[in-house]
């Protein structure tokens, strides 16, 4: 009886060591993990924004676009997803001439635009047939190209950055605003510039106000435009707005009644959208946006408005215009060719020659 009182006992005390030892690794693993975030209490480190960027790269100026892709990404540290668009047959070439070169860095997609969007939506007329190219018309498709990004920044493919890309992309968009642009009267010497036959910068400059559906936009022929060759856009607003069906329905009214014209101005693309943008678009700070640098002889003289000083300060160069910076004759050349990416297939050559 003794001895099993005494086995009782002992599997009682083993019991209770058992029961001690769970219990204290319980409350240990707890302290380990407590201290643990105690010692690390950061939050993980946030994923660095990306910045999308949207450029057009046509056939016969691809050179245009990959010297704008090389001026952005080497003057930021920020991360840039380069959407590259092209048409269908030029595809492997863009890709090409990115990975065989110093751009094979860069971190991008090459897009196809397919142009049977934009049947039956242009008048074959124009006086200048190169306005007419598909891809001028993909900035009114930015939805349809890009879908997981709120914020994108589209750029024509005769520009150079010489600023931080990362201050244009933080451009503030006023609420309920799908885009800011550059307004045209935020140029140096305004007043003059109102005199000169070759430089648009009013909305009877694009649109045919001889036309009633124009008048009764209500809008006054005096209103300053805005250039679309360098836009920050908010896709959300921009979803929910339609921008795209309401630029398209100005398309087609376009072709039924030819209420712009090329000849009038800078082109058939930046008619519609100075129609849908009326008085709902946020501005982008001026220096990131100097142009008309591709305006020599159009009543434009560059060299005599813009000093040497001045276009290295700004931030953003555009060769709008017919006179581009890789062909001959144009003016500023050496600013752009800084940037040049000559092409590894050896097709697209520079033209300074007269």
């Amino acid at each position: 009886m003794a001895l099993l009182r005494k086995i009782n006992q002992v599997l009682l005390f083993l019991l209770i060591v058992t029961l001690c030892g769970i219990l204290y690794k319980k409350v240990h693993k707890r302290t380990v993990i407590k201290n643990e975030t105690d010692v690390e209490p950061e939050a993980p480190e946030e994923l660095e924004e990306e910045i999308p960027v949207v450029i057009c790269a046509a056939a016969g100026r691809m050179g245009a676009a990959m010297a704008a892709i090389n001026s952005i990404y080497s003057n930021t540290d920020a991360n840039i997803l380069f959407y590259v668009v092209g048409l269908r047959n030029t595809l492997s070439r863009i890709r090409k001439w990115i990975e065989h070169s110093k751009l094979r860095e860069i971190n991008f997609k090459v897009v196809e635009f397919n142009p049977t969007v934009l049947k039956g939506k242009i008048r074959p007329d124009s006086a200048r047939p190169e306005l007419l190219q598909p891809l001028n018309f993909v900035r009114f498709y930015l939805p349809l190209l890009i879908h997981q990004h709120e914020k994108v920044i589209y750029l024509d493919d005769d520009v150079i950055v010489q600023g931080d890309i990362q201050e244009l992309y933080d451009t503030t968009l006023a609420l309920g605003h799908a885009a800011a642009f550059s307004d045209d009267c935020d140029l140096p010497s305004t007043q003059d510039i109102h005199r000169l036959v070759g430089l648009q910068n009013t909305y009877m400059g694009y649109l045919d106000y001889r036309k009633k559906t124009i008048k009764d936009l209500g809008i006054s022929p005096s209103t300053c435009s805005f250039n679309p060759g360098v836009i920050v856009a908010n896709m959300t607003e921009w979803k929910h707005q339609r921008i795209t069906k309401q630029l398209e329905k100005w398309m087609q009214k376009n072709v039924e009644e030819n209420l712009y014209s090329s000849s009038l101005g800078g082109g058939v693309a930046t008619s519609p959208m100075l129609i849908v943008f009326h008085g709902k678009y946020s501005t982008i700070n001026p220096l990131w946006h100097i142009r008309h640098l591709g305006k020599n002889n159009e009543g434009w003289n560059p060299d005599a408005r813009y000093s040497e000083h001045f276009l290295q300060e700004a931030k953003l160069l555009h060769w709008n215009g017919r006179h581009k910076p890789w062909d001959f004759p144009s003016v500023h050349n050496d600013l752009w060719e800084s940037w040049f990416v000559p092409d590894p297939a050896g097709i697209f050559k520079l033209n300074h020659n007269s």
